[in-house]
């Protein structure tokens, strides 16, 4: 992403409530991103994890690694919603949010229209999408059911390419570390915030 021309004055990402959906694929950094982002802001913010509200079922989880199903779609159309719903909340009472998902610009009803009609219209969109092999490197790291085969990530991967030329704002974060690349996203929003992207 080009930094802002010289003399150009940004929004104040700090100090502006917010809502923010941070789409990637798994191992993007999406879940370390948003938490440093939500940590590190002057005005109240909080990370509503799209995972973490999905996982709330305990018994009857439809875990997608074990085969997509009417279950699991069922379970994260329920998690988004759910989400969506604290958003609005969170807003209404002058707290920023942050939330990530795994949104293909394939699957626009499901993806980012949902996220719209749930959260609402000023929700801003970013798009994290580090390189293939950082994402590889970072999934394997991981364990559970956050972890996922080779395959499906690089499957995931490839469709994510699908939001280059989307008008999204994308960061690639192959090369950043999680302050950097919370820094950028400020930096990302700043223009976003004064040029709304059409979505």
């Amino acid at each position: 992403m080009p930094s802002p021309p010289p003399g150009t004055a940004r929004a104040d990402t700090g100090s502006t409530t917010l809502a923010v959906l941070l789409i990637g694929p798994a191992g993007a950094g999406k879940t370390s991103v948003a938490k440093f982002w939500a940590e590190h802001r002057r005005v109240p913010t909080s990370h509503i994890s799209l995972d973490d509200v999905r996982e709330w079922v305990r018994s009857g989880f439809a875990d997608p690694q074990s085969g997509w199903n009417d279950h699991s779609e069922a379970q994260y159309r329920l998690a988004r919603r759910t989400c969506g719903f604290a958003a609005r909340n969170f807003l209404a009472n002058g707290i920023s949010c942050i939330l990530d998902d795994a949104v293909f610009p394939d699957r626009p009803v499901v993806g980012l229209g949902g996220w719209k009609r749930h959260v609402g219209p000023g929700l801003l969109p970013v798009v994290l999408l580090p390189g293939l092999e950082v994402v590889l490197e970072r999934n394997a790291q991981r364990s559970g059911n956050r972890r996922l085969t080779d395959e499906e990530v690089a499957r995931i991967h490839g469709r994510m390419a699908g939001w280059y030329g989307s008008g999204l704002p994308i960061i690639d974060n192959s090369q950043l570390d999680v302050p950097a690349t919370a820094r950028l996203l400020d930096d990302v929003l700043a223009r976003a915030i004064a040029s709304p992207p059409q979505w």
